[in-house]
């Protein structure tokens, strides 16, 4: 009796920091997700402190020309990014969410000396020049150490946000009504604070490089990822850590390769079976019910029969040379059911990327003056912060829980709603910057200043504030929509790797953005004109017609976003589409 007590206060499938199993009461719920918002807090102003004025730090100090600047950071920022699915697939398969945050903070910590070391030593950077002299960007010896660096950076990054994320979203449980809203309170605060690190970055550390050096601005970076590591590490002892159960991604190969040899090589032998086994009656009731109550999550009940969704790779656990469960085949197909809302959001991030690109490189040309303040451009993503910290409580605490009484479901608002308002928000956004472009672009003209990129532009930066204000708020409810959506509809056992998908989705958008800008300056190069986005001077640039083709595809990509979100149907409530 003792030990059935004992049993039942267990969380079954995680242990404590010490690798002893874990228990109710002890470990998990809001208070351990605290730590988790804290040290997101703390790891974003250190992230974001450098991405947001990085392309400036190339330009000025590196000497690579706008469009290098661009690509570079894009790269740069894509490749943190999509580290994030290495992040969360080792998470998932070999180590806890808690291990692999620690081992990345180490990583990024070093990057970011490197980085410090650097910005502090003139001899470790290129000659300066004035404008009168050729500027020669950084090679050798040099750019080897900056790479370096922001690399290190960028893999440190990757593996944080594959693992922080799902750490604090593990603290709660599912398996009832209270756990389930509390882990929605997690995900909207936990935007919340990658906010309030942002608002820190792109305020007080980027007036920092501006005004006193980079060697600071890197420096406070480097402290406050430090910081973050005795942070995290207080929480220690409230923490609940999911047990590592292999790698997702064998299990994804394994069905979709047993599935192909049946399909492809084995069909005539064993598609009888295959169709006796779907029609089943057995169907209409597609899982059993826990061992004991508690003892599962909804989403790990044993699974008897194959559900008739994706029907092609139910062959796969027919396959005699290669054996895979029920539970595996339906692993993968709810992996490949939410791939299509993941790559209808990539688009949105492309337009994203240019809140840390061009928008930026507009600004710079701008009046930037605010009465006797001179704001640097790269603090303009102030406007959308600020929005988010104001939109993120009201969301939580005032238009769901109204949502909810008015929907009467327990969601409210439903996370692909919230996904697409956030694309909607997109189109409008690069709709905006375009007509700022062109208005920016007739002040220079008419004033003279097309040709001279020395001066200031006499209209306020103001203007641009207008397109990441649309932005933000896309992002907002994209990202916090996305999160939750991969977490709460994975396979418990590919959570991490799945959560990991939404920052995924944000590195394709800034690799597709370095894409979309190569194939524009080639495709228009090749015409009598010069390509839209090359040269040393913004305003030669026709970043216009560049700001309405991305609207354009903001547009097509949300009709595509639309055919998939309506025939998607949540677990729990049916089949998928």
């Amino acid at each position: 009796m003792e030990l059935e007590q004992q049993q039942g206060t267990r969380w079954i499938g995680y242990v404590d920091w010490r690798n002893r199993p874990a228990h109710r009461g002890r470990h998990g719920g809001m208070l351990a997700a605290s730590f988790v918002l804290v040290v997101e807090v703390l790891e974003n102003l250190a992230f974001l402190a450098n991405a947001s004025n990085l392309v400036l730090y190339l330009r000025k100090y590196m000497h690579f020309s706008p469009s290098k600047s661009a690509n570079n950071v894009t790269n740069f920022m894509g490749t943190a990014f999509l580290l994030a699915l290495l992040g969360g697939f080792l998470s998932d398969a070999f180590f806890t969410t808690y291990h692999i945050y620690l081992i990345s903070a180490v990583i990024e910590f070093l990057g970011l000396i490197v980085l410090t070391t650097q910005a502090s030593v003139s001899s470790l950077q290129p000659p300066s020049c004035d404008p009168t002299s050729v500027c020669h960007e950084v090679h050798g010896a040099k750019a080897l150490m900056l790479f370096g660096g922001l690399y290190l950076v960028a893999l440190g990054v990757g593996g944080i946000k594959g693992s922080l994320a799902p750490h604090g979203a593990e603290q709660f449980d599912e398996d009832n009504v209270s756990g389930r809203k509390n882990r929605s309170t997690f995900f909207n605060y936990f935007i919340f604070s990658l906010a309030c690190g942002a608002l820190i970055a792109v305020t007080f550390v980027v007036w920092i490089e501006d005004n006193i050096g980079w060697k600071w601005g890197f420096g406070i970076a480097t402290i406050s990822i430090f910081v973050s590591i005795p942070v995290f590490l207080a929480g220690s002892t409230k923490y609940r850590n999911k047990i590592p159960t292999g790698s997702p991604l064998t299990t994804i190969f394994k069905v979709l390769v047993a599935a192909t040899m049946n399909n492809c090589i084995y069909k005539n032998s064993s598609s009888s079976a295959v169709v006796n086994m779907t029609s089943s009656p057995t169907n209409s009731n597609n899982v059993r019910k826990p061992k004991e109550e508690g003892e599962t999550s909804k989403q790990t009940k044993e699974i008897q029969a194959p559900t008739d969704t994706l029907r092609f790779l139910n062959s796969a656990i027919e396959n005699e040379k290669i054996k895979c469960s029920v539970e595996e085949l339906e692993d993968v197909k709810i992996v490949l059911k939410i791939l299509p809302i993941f790559a209808c959001t990539i688009v949105l991030n492309c337009c994203l990327a240019q809140l840390s690109t061009f928008s930026v490189e507009q600004a710079a040309t701008m009046n930037t003056k605010f009465g006797s303040l001179k704001v640097p451009p790269a603090s303009l993503p102030i406007f959308p912060v600020l929005f988010i910290m104001i939109l993120a409580p009201i969301y939580d605490h005032i238009i769901i829980p109204f949502a909810r009484k008015y929907t009467k479901s327990e969601m409210g608002i439903t996370h692909l709603q919230r996904i697409g308002i956030g694309l909607v928000l997109s189109i409008i956004a690069m709709a905006v910057a375009a007509i700022v472009e062109v208005k920016r672009k007739r002040v220079a003209r008419n004033h003279g200043l097309l040709d001279d990129a020395t001066k200031p532009i006499p209209i306020t930066f103001f203007w641009i504030a207008f397109q990441y204000l649309f932005l933000g708020s896309a992002d907002l409810f994209t990202m916090a929509g996305l999160l939750e959506f991969f977490f709460t509809e994975a396979p418990i056992k590919m959570r991490s790797w799945a959560t990991s998908l939404t920052w995924a989705s944000l590195a394709l958008g800034y690799y597709l953005s370095s894409v979309i800008i190569s194939i524009v300056n080639s495709v228009t190069g090749n015409s009598s004109h010069k390509p839209w986005l090359s040269g040393s001077n913004l305003n030669h640039y026709h970043l216009e017609r560049f700001y309405w083709l991305m609207c354009v595809l903001t547009g097509l990509n949300f009709l595509h976003y639309l055919f998939w979100a309506i025939r998607y149907k949540y677990r729990g409530t049916g089949n998928h589409y």
